[in-house]
Protein backbone atom coordinates (compact mmCIF):
# COMPACT_ATOMS: atom_id res chain seq x y z
CA UNK A 1 0.00 0.00 0.00
CA UNK A 2 1.12 3.26 -1.00
CA UNK A 3 1.06 6.22 1.28
CA UNK A 4 0.44 9.77 -0.20
CA UNK A 5 0.77 13.22 2.31
CA UNK A 6 -0.91 16.16 0.81
CA UNK A 7 0.14 19.54 2.21
CA UNK A 8 -2.27 22.30 2.39
CA UNK A 9 -1.90 25.04 5.07
CA UNK A 10 -4.18 26.45 8.07
CA UNK A 11 -7.90 25.04 9.08
CA UNK A 12 -9.59 27.20 6.94
CA UNK A 13 -11.42 26.13 3.20
CA UNK A 14 -9.39 27.71 1.01
CA UNK A 15 -8.36 26.83 -3.02
CA UNK A 16 -5.55 24.95 -1.09
CA UNK A 17 -7.77 22.66 0.32
CA UNK A 18 -10.23 22.37 -2.72
CA UNK A 19 -7.49 21.38 -4.74
CA UNK A 20 -5.69 18.59 -2.18
CA UNK A 21 -9.83 17.02 -1.93
CA UNK A 22 -10.03 17.11 -5.45
CA UNK A 23 -6.80 15.07 -5.74
CA UNK A 24 -7.28 12.99 -3.29
CA UNK A 25 -10.55 11.75 -4.20
CA UNK A 26 -9.17 11.10 -7.76
CA UNK A 27 -6.38 8.96 -6.46
CA UNK A 28 -8.48 6.86 -4.56
CA UNK A 29 -10.71 6.14 -7.02
CA UNK A 30 -8.39 5.47 -9.95
CA UNK A 31 -5.04 4.36 -8.31
CA UNK A 32 -5.25 0.75 -6.38
CA UNK A 33 -3.52 0.42 -2.93
CA UNK A 34 -3.58 3.74 -2.50
CA UNK A 35 -4.03 5.44 0.53
CA UNK A 36 -4.25 9.42 1.52
CA UNK A 37 -4.21 11.77 4.17
CA UNK A 38 -4.21 15.21 4.91
CA UNK A 39 -2.09 17.43 6.97
CA UNK A 40 -2.05 21.12 8.06
CA UNK A 41 1.99 21.75 9.35
CA UNK A 42 0.61 24.82 10.93
CA UNK A 43 -1.69 23.63 13.23
CA UNK A 44 0.10 20.45 13.71
CA UNK A 45 3.08 22.59 14.76
CA UNK A 46 0.93 24.81 16.94
CA UNK A 47 -3.14 24.85 17.25
CA UNK A 48 -2.99 28.23 18.71
CA UNK A 49 -0.77 29.70 16.31
CA UNK A 50 -2.71 28.68 13.25
CA UNK A 51 -6.26 30.04 14.69
CA UNK A 52 -3.90 33.54 15.01
CA UNK A 53 -2.95 33.29 11.92
CA UNK A 54 -6.04 32.74 9.95
CA UNK A 55 -8.16 34.91 12.04
CA UNK A 56 -5.62 37.60 11.48
CA UNK A 57 -5.34 37.16 8.09
CA UNK A 58 -8.92 37.43 7.49
CA UNK A 59 -9.51 40.71 9.34
CA UNK A 60 -6.27 42.13 7.52
CA UNK A 61 -7.77 41.92 4.20
CA UNK A 62 -11.34 43.40 5.64
CA UNK A 63 -10.37 45.69 7.44
CA UNK A 64 -6.79 46.88 5.74
CA UNK A 65 -7.08 45.67 1.97
CA UNK A 66 -4.82 48.31 0.31
CA UNK A 67 -1.73 47.53 3.28
CA UNK A 68 -2.07 43.29 2.42
CA UNK A 69 -1.86 43.44 -0.95
CA UNK A 70 1.21 45.37 -0.85
CA UNK A 71 2.54 43.38 1.72
CA UNK A 72 1.78 40.34 -0.48
CA UNK A 73 3.70 41.57 -3.64
CA UNK A 74 6.35 42.58 -1.58
CA UNK A 75 7.25 39.70 0.35
CA UNK A 76 5.09 36.49 -1.97
CA UNK A 77 5.35 37.88 -5.78
CA UNK A 78 8.80 38.08 -7.82
CA UNK A 79 10.88 36.36 -10.05
CA UNK A 80 12.99 34.54 -8.13
CA UNK A 81 12.43 33.05 -4.45
CA UNK A 82 13.29 34.81 -1.45
CA UNK A 83 13.94 32.27 0.78
CA UNK A 84 15.94 33.82 2.89
CA UNK A 85 13.67 36.45 4.40
CA UNK A 86 11.83 33.45 5.92
CA UNK A 87 14.31 31.99 8.46
CA UNK A 88 12.78 32.76 11.48
CA UNK A 89 9.61 30.02 10.95
CA UNK A 90 12.34 27.62 9.08
CA UNK A 91 13.52 25.64 12.35
CA UNK A 92 10.42 25.13 14.47
CA UNK A 93 8.54 24.01 11.53
CA UNK A 94 11.51 21.81 9.47
CA UNK A 95 11.55 20.20 13.03
CA UNK A 96 8.13 19.09 12.92
CA UNK A 97 7.96 18.14 9.15
CA UNK A 98 10.61 15.95 9.60
CA UNK A 99 8.96 14.33 12.01
CA UNK A 100 5.57 14.01 10.36
CA UNK A 101 7.66 12.03 7.61
CA UNK A 102 9.22 9.82 10.10
CA UNK A 103 5.70 8.98 11.66
CA UNK A 104 4.37 8.95 8.58
CA UNK A 105 6.40 7.27 6.24
CA UNK A 106 4.80 8.19 2.92
CA UNK A 107 5.93 7.49 -0.84
CA UNK A 108 4.71 10.57 -2.04
CA UNK A 109 4.45 13.85 -0.95
CA UNK A 110 2.43 16.29 -2.60
CA UNK A 111 2.10 20.41 -1.73
CA UNK A 112 -1.30 22.52 -2.52
CA UNK A 113 0.48 25.57 -0.44
CA UNK A 114 4.02 27.10 -1.02
CA UNK A 115 4.72 26.97 3.14
CA UNK A 116 5.57 23.38 2.89
CA UNK A 117 6.55 23.20 -0.22
CA UNK A 118 9.59 25.27 0.46
CA UNK A 119 10.36 23.75 4.02
CA UNK A 120 10.46 20.04 2.22
CA UNK A 121 12.48 21.56 -0.36
CA UNK A 122 15.10 22.55 2.31
CA UNK A 123 14.94 19.31 3.55
CA UNK A 124 15.39 17.04 -0.16
CA UNK A 125 18.45 19.81 -0.97
CA UNK A 126 20.32 18.94 2.26
CA UNK A 127 20.08 15.48 1.88
CA UNK A 128 17.17 15.07 4.96
CA UNK A 129 14.37 13.95 3.01
CA UNK A 130 14.24 11.08 -0.27
CA UNK A 131 10.36 10.91 -0.79
CA UNK A 132 9.44 12.53 -3.89
CA UNK A 133 7.56 16.38 -3.68
CA UNK A 134 4.83 17.62 -6.52
CA UNK A 135 3.93 21.20 -6.37
CA UNK A 136 0.20 21.57 -7.53
CA UNK A 137 -0.16 25.60 -7.72
CA UNK A 138 -4.12 27.07 -7.15
CA UNK A 139 -3.61 30.15 -8.57
CA UNK A 140 -2.56 30.93 -12.09
CA UNK A 141 1.17 32.15 -11.12
CA UNK A 142 3.44 30.69 -9.01
CA UNK A 143 4.69 33.03 -5.71
CA UNK A 144 8.51 33.38 -5.31
CA UNK A 145 8.08 30.94 -2.20
CA UNK A 146 7.03 27.76 -3.40
CA UNK A 147 10.08 25.52 -3.08
CA UNK A 148 11.87 24.59 -6.40
CA UNK A 149 15.22 23.14 -5.88
CA UNK A 150 14.96 19.37 -5.21
CA UNK A 151 11.00 19.57 -6.38
CA UNK A 152 10.40 16.60 -8.07
CA UNK A 153 7.77 17.55 -10.14
CA UNK A 154 5.63 21.04 -10.43
CA UNK A 155 2.05 20.59 -12.07
CA UNK A 156 1.40 24.66 -13.18
CA UNK A 157 -2.09 26.48 -14.37
CA UNK A 158 -0.84 27.47 -17.53
CA UNK A 159 1.57 27.30 -19.97
CA UNK A 160 2.31 31.30 -20.00
CA UNK A 161 3.61 29.86 -16.11
CA UNK A 162 5.49 27.47 -17.56
CA UNK A 163 7.43 29.73 -20.02
CA UNK A 164 8.22 32.47 -16.89
CA UNK A 165 9.80 29.23 -14.59
CA UNK A 166 11.66 27.81 -17.22
CA UNK A 167 13.30 31.11 -18.07
CA UNK A 168 14.39 31.16 -14.41
CA UNK A 169 17.81 29.27 -12.90
CA UNK A 170 15.61 28.09 -9.67
CA UNK A 171 13.19 25.49 -11.74
CA UNK A 172 13.92 22.53 -12.93
CA UNK A 173 12.20 21.37 -16.17
CA UNK A 174 10.27 18.65 -14.37
CA UNK A 175 7.31 20.72 -15.32
CA UNK A 176 3.76 19.82 -16.57
CA UNK A 177 0.96 22.12 -17.68
CA UNK A 178 -1.87 20.50 -15.95
CA UNK A 179 -4.37 23.73 -15.05
CA UNK A 180 -5.38 24.02 -11.63
CA UNK A 181 -6.93 20.57 -10.84
CA UNK A 182 -10.71 20.60 -9.86
CA UNK A 183 -12.76 17.89 -8.07
CA UNK A 184 -13.65 15.15 -10.57
CA UNK A 185 -17.57 15.27 -9.49
CA UNK A 186 -17.48 18.93 -11.24
CA UNK A 187 -17.99 17.13 -15.08
CA UNK A 188 -17.60 18.55 -18.19
CA UNK A 189 -20.75 20.54 -19.13
CA UNK A 190 -23.49 19.37 -20.30
CA UNK A 191 -27.33 20.31 -21.77
CA UNK A 192 -28.84 21.93 -19.54
CA UNK A 193 -31.45 20.30 -17.63
CA UNK A 194 -34.53 22.55 -16.50
CA UNK A 195 -35.25 23.25 -13.36
CA UNK A 196 -37.91 24.67 -11.15
CA UNK A 197 -36.06 28.16 -11.27
CA UNK A 198 -36.98 28.86 -14.40
CA UNK A 199 -39.56 32.16 -15.37
CA UNK A 200 -40.31 33.27 -18.72
CA UNK A 201 -36.77 31.69 -20.44
CA UNK A 202 -34.99 34.23 -19.20
CA UNK A 203 -31.15 33.31 -18.42
CA UNK A 204 -30.05 31.95 -15.23
CA UNK A 205 -26.75 33.61 -13.58
CA UNK A 206 -25.05 32.54 -10.81
CA UNK A 207 -23.44 34.74 -8.43
CA UNK A 208 -20.62 33.27 -6.11
CA UNK A 209 -18.21 35.36 -3.40
CA UNK A 210 -20.48 35.70 -0.52
CA UNK A 211 -19.27 32.92 1.31
CA UNK A 212 -17.12 34.91 3.81
CA UNK A 213 -18.57 38.68 3.68
CA UNK A 214 -15.18 39.92 1.56
CA UNK A 215 -16.04 41.07 -2.16
CA UNK A 216 -18.86 43.16 -3.08
CA UNK A 217 -21.66 40.88 -3.27
CA UNK A 218 -24.35 42.92 -1.14
CA UNK A 219 -23.66 46.05 -3.48
CA UNK A 220 -23.65 44.26 -6.65
CA UNK A 221 -27.07 42.73 -5.83
CA UNK A 222 -28.72 46.50 -5.31
CA UNK A 223 -31.29 47.29 -8.19
CA UNK A 224 -31.50 43.41 -9.48
CA UNK A 225 -34.97 43.61 -7.88
CA UNK A 226 -36.27 45.36 -10.47
CA UNK A 227 -34.64 43.10 -13.23
CA UNK A 228 -36.65 41.82 -16.36
CA UNK A 229 -34.05 39.81 -18.05
CA UNK A 230 -31.84 37.46 -16.09
CA UNK A 231 -32.64 34.80 -13.26
CA UNK A 232 -30.21 35.29 -10.40
CA UNK A 233 -29.10 32.24 -8.16
CA UNK A 234 -26.74 33.77 -5.31
CA UNK A 235 -24.25 31.83 -3.42
CA UNK A 236 -24.28 32.86 -0.06
CA UNK A 237 -22.20 30.22 1.65
CA UNK A 238 -21.88 30.45 5.32
CA UNK A 239 -22.83 34.35 4.86
CA UNK A 240 -26.24 33.80 7.02
CA UNK A 241 -26.75 37.77 6.76
CA UNK A 242 -26.31 38.16 3.10
CA UNK A 243 -28.73 34.82 2.87
CA UNK A 244 -31.59 36.17 5.40
CA UNK A 245 -31.28 39.89 3.49
CA UNK A 246 -32.14 38.14 -0.06
CA UNK A 247 -34.54 35.58 1.34
CA UNK A 248 -36.64 38.88 2.97
CA UNK A 249 -37.29 40.50 -0.66
CA UNK A 250 -39.38 37.44 -1.47
CA UNK A 251 -38.09 38.17 -5.14
CA UNK A 252 -39.45 35.38 -7.91
CA UNK A 253 -35.87 35.96 -9.85
CA UNK A 254 -33.55 36.02 -7.34
CA UNK A 255 -32.97 32.75 -5.13
CA UNK A 256 -30.37 32.78 -1.98
CA UNK A 257 -28.94 29.67 -1.66
CA UNK A 258 -26.89 28.41 1.66
CA UNK A 259 -24.02 26.58 1.84
CA UNK A 260 -23.66 23.69 -0.71
CA UNK A 261 -21.32 20.54 1.14
CA UNK A 262 -21.92 18.70 -1.97
CA UNK A 263 -19.74 18.61 -5.10
CA UNK A 264 -23.09 17.11 -6.47
CA UNK A 265 -25.15 19.85 -6.06
CA UNK A 266 -22.61 22.21 -7.18
CA UNK A 267 -22.15 20.74 -10.67
CA UNK A 268 -26.15 20.44 -11.09
CA UNK A 269 -26.20 23.82 -10.63
CA UNK A 270 -23.21 25.02 -12.85
CA UNK A 271 -25.92 22.84 -15.31
CA UNK A 272 -28.34 25.48 -14.65
CA UNK A 273 -26.30 28.74 -15.06
CA UNK A 274 -25.96 30.30 -17.95
CA UNK A 275 -22.86 32.46 -16.83
CA UNK A 276 -21.54 32.98 -13.79
CA UNK A 277 -20.44 36.45 -11.62
CA UNK A 278 -17.65 35.52 -9.25
CA UNK A 279 -14.13 36.55 -7.90
CA UNK A 280 -11.04 35.50 -9.68
CA UNK A 281 -9.95 32.29 -7.46
CA UNK A 282 -8.29 29.64 -8.73
CA UNK A 283 -10.45 26.72 -8.34
CA UNK A 284 -13.78 28.81 -9.12
CA UNK A 285 -12.49 30.16 -12.38
CA UNK A 286 -11.01 26.25 -13.30
CA UNK A 287 -14.51 25.32 -12.31
CA UNK A 288 -16.04 27.54 -14.52
CA UNK A 289 -13.82 27.44 -17.30
CA UNK A 290 -14.34 23.70 -17.47
CA UNK A 291 -18.29 24.07 -17.68
CA UNK A 292 -17.64 26.75 -20.28
CA UNK A 293 -19.73 29.15 -18.51
CA UNK A 294 -19.01 33.04 -19.18
CA UNK A 295 -17.25 34.43 -16.55
CA UNK A 296 -17.96 38.16 -14.53
CA UNK A 297 -15.60 39.41 -12.22
CA UNK A 298 -17.68 41.22 -9.46
CA UNK A 299 -14.87 42.23 -7.18
CA UNK A 300 -10.94 40.97 -6.89
CA UNK A 301 -9.69 40.02 -2.64
CA UNK A 302 -6.38 41.87 -2.45
CA UNK A 303 -3.11 39.71 -2.96
CA UNK A 304 -3.76 36.87 -4.64
CA UNK A 305 -6.60 37.31 -6.52
CA UNK A 306 -5.59 40.84 -8.05
CA UNK A 307 -2.53 38.43 -9.05
CA UNK A 308 -5.10 36.18 -11.08
CA UNK A 309 -7.04 38.72 -12.48
CA UNK A 310 -4.38 40.10 -14.21
CA UNK A 311 -3.63 36.97 -16.26
CA UNK A 312 -7.62 36.37 -16.76
CA UNK A 313 -8.05 39.69 -18.26
CA UNK A 314 -4.64 39.57 -20.62
CA UNK A 315 -5.93 35.80 -21.87
CA UNK A 316 -9.46 37.64 -22.40
CA UNK A 317 -10.65 34.65 -19.99
CA UNK A 318 -13.03 36.60 -18.16
CA UNK A 319 -15.13 39.64 -18.19
CA UNK A 320 -14.86 42.55 -15.44
CA UNK A 321 -17.69 44.28 -13.86
CA UNK A 322 -18.10 47.79 -13.48
CA UNK A 323 -19.91 48.55 -9.89
CA UNK A 324 -21.18 51.46 -10.69
CA UNK A 325 -22.74 50.27 -13.68
CA UNK A 326 -25.99 48.83 -13.79
CA UNK A 327 -25.32 44.57 -13.68
CA UNK A 328 -28.18 43.55 -15.74
CA UNK A 329 -27.09 45.92 -18.39
CA UNK A 330 -23.44 44.94 -18.60
CA UNK A 331 -25.00 41.23 -18.42
CA UNK A 332 -27.08 42.01 -21.50
CA UNK A 333 -24.21 43.59 -23.28
CA UNK A 334 -22.32 40.78 -23.13
CA UNK A 335 -24.64 37.76 -22.92
CA UNK A 336 -26.56 39.21 -26.08
CA UNK A 337 -23.73 39.82 -28.32
CA UNK A 338 -22.78 36.72 -30.27
CA UNK A 339 -18.96 38.39 -31.24
CA UNK A 340 -17.69 38.67 -27.69
CA UNK A 341 -19.36 35.11 -26.52
CA UNK A 342 -17.28 33.64 -29.28
CA UNK A 343 -14.36 35.69 -28.47
CA UNK A 344 -14.74 34.27 -25.12
CA UNK A 345 -15.42 30.50 -26.62
CA UNK A 346 -11.97 31.01 -28.88
CA UNK A 347 -9.62 32.34 -25.31
CA UNK A 348 -11.51 29.25 -23.55
CA UNK A 349 -10.39 26.91 -26.20
CA UNK A 350 -6.99 27.99 -26.31
CA UNK A 351 -6.16 27.61 -22.77
CA UNK A 352 -7.32 24.42 -22.65
CA UNK A 353 -5.13 23.57 -25.88
CA UNK A 354 -2.25 24.74 -23.82
CA UNK A 355 -2.80 22.23 -21.16
CA UNK A 356 -0.43 19.50 -21.66
CA UNK A 357 -2.44 16.51 -19.03
CA UNK A 358 -6.26 17.59 -19.67
CA UNK A 359 -8.09 14.68 -18.21
CA UNK A 360 -8.58 13.70 -14.71
CA UNK A 361 -7.13 9.80 -15.61
CA UNK A 362 -4.38 11.40 -17.58
CA UNK A 363 -3.54 13.31 -13.64
CA UNK A 364 -4.15 9.96 -12.14
CA UNK A 365 -1.71 8.20 -14.51
CA UNK A 366 0.82 10.69 -14.46
CA UNK A 367 1.03 10.65 -10.81
CA UNK A 368 1.12 6.79 -10.73
CA UNK A 369 4.32 6.78 -12.26
CA UNK A 370 6.08 9.17 -10.09
CA UNK A 371 5.11 6.69 -7.05
CA UNK A 372 7.08 4.08 -9.51
CA UNK A 373 10.40 5.70 -9.53
CA UNK A 374 12.79 8.33 -10.86
CA UNK A 375 13.51 6.49 -13.91
CA UNK A 376 9.80 5.80 -14.78
CA UNK A 377 9.57 9.87 -14.07
CA UNK A 378 12.54 10.31 -16.28
CA UNK A 379 10.62 8.91 -19.38
CA UNK A 380 7.14 10.53 -18.79
CA UNK A 381 8.95 14.00 -18.84
CA UNK A 382 10.60 13.50 -22.21
CA UNK A 383 7.64 12.43 -23.63
CA UNK A 384 5.97 15.09 -22.18
CA UNK A 385 8.61 17.65 -23.58
CA UNK A 386 8.30 16.06 -27.02
CA UNK A 387 4.28 16.63 -26.93
CA UNK A 388 4.01 12.78 -27.16
CA UNK A 389 2.71 11.80 -23.52
CA UNK A 390 -1.09 12.17 -24.24
CA UNK A 391 -1.31 13.36 -27.76
CA UNK A 392 -4.90 12.67 -28.30
CA UNK A 393 -7.38 15.32 -27.44
CA UNK A 394 -11.80 14.51 -27.42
Amino acid sequence: MKKILFFPLLKMQSGHHQVAEALMHLLSTHLDDVTVKKIDLMSDTNKVLEKIISAGYLKWIRHLPATYNKAYKNMFYGAESRETEFKWYQPLFTRKMLQIIDEENPDLIICTHSFPSTILSKLKMKGKCDVPVINVYTDFFVNCVWGRKGIDAHFLPSREVKLQLMNQKSTPANMFVTGIPVHEEIQKRKIKKESDFKAADRPNILIAGGNSGLGSIARLLDGLQESSDFNFLVLCGNNRKLYEDIKGWNSDHIKPLPYLSSREEMNELYDQADAIVTKPGGVTISEALKKKLPIFIHSALPGQEEINMKYLKAEGLVFELDLEASLEEQLKTVMMDETRLRRLQGAVERYEQELEIYTDLQLAEVIRVILKGRQNMQEVLIRNNAGLLFPLRD
